[in-house]
């Protein structure tokens, strides 16, 4: 049998935590190896517990979950972690801050359980987590304030082809939407999607999406 994937589980609400607890725990591959209230304590237990996601809130008390995020996912560490967002819509711009931050996606608080259950099995895999609905919205906020005033997509080095699937993924289009907007198959969007990350040097969907809006590529 597979081990179960290792969660650890980040907030400052006792009550929002403890659901977050059990839902996860109740999964036959998923174990909960521990949890915390703020973002300096998630740091400190992700060196000793060695989680494979890390669920995390974003406003807390000591550390905040971005800055949390960047010491356990962001550029330059060498053991990172993979994480999971948790936010609500009134915190925007923190997310936008997450996802430059290193992480792995981001969920809203009232996702279902079984949207939250998917993200974590989708991050530990070590792809991304792109919510459509709220995809344009969480980043799209903030793109006249990371967009350059002027065009810059004629520096960018990618096919015509590539430029369009990449605008489709910040439009948060899954491969299978883009195949269809495309008419083109599956594993060749698959194939344009893994040139695009390695051109550009992109660890992920999310990076992707935070590139192309800072380019001013969608609007």
């Amino acid at each position: 049998m597979t081990a179960p994937i290792r969660v650890l589980v980040c907030d400052d609400q006792v009550l929002v935590r403890t659901g977050l607890v059990t839902i996860i725990d109740a999964q036959p591959d998923l174990e909960v190896v521990g949890e915390c209230e703020d973002g300096q304590a998630a740091v400190d237990l992700a060196g000793r517990l060695r989680p494979e996601v890390v669920v995390m809130d974003v406003r807390m008390p000591v550390l905040d979950g971005i800055e949390a995020t960047r010491l356990l996912a962001g550029a330059g560490v060498p053991h990172p972690v993979k994480v999971l967002v948790v936010t609500t819509f009134n915190l925007d711009k923190y997310v936008y801050e997450a996802l430059r931050a290193g992480a792995s996606g981001f969920l809203l608080k009232e996702a279902p359980p079984s949207r939250l259950l998917h993200g974590i099995r989708t991050v530990a895999t070590g792809a991304a987590l792109l919510d459509p609905e709220v995809t344009r919205r969480l980043v799209g906020t903030y793109a006249a304030r990371i967009r350059p005033a002027e065009d810059t997509s004629r520096d960018i080095p990618l096919t015509p082809r590539e430029l369009e699937v990449l605008r489709l993924i910040a439009d948060g289009f899954s491969n299978s939407e883009i195949a269809a907007a495309l008419q083109i198959s599956h594993e060749t969007v698959k194939t344009f999607v893994s040139r695009i990350l390695t051109k550009l040097d992109l660890r992920d969907r999310v990076q992707a999406v935070v590139y192309a809006y800072r380019r001013g590529l969608v609007t």
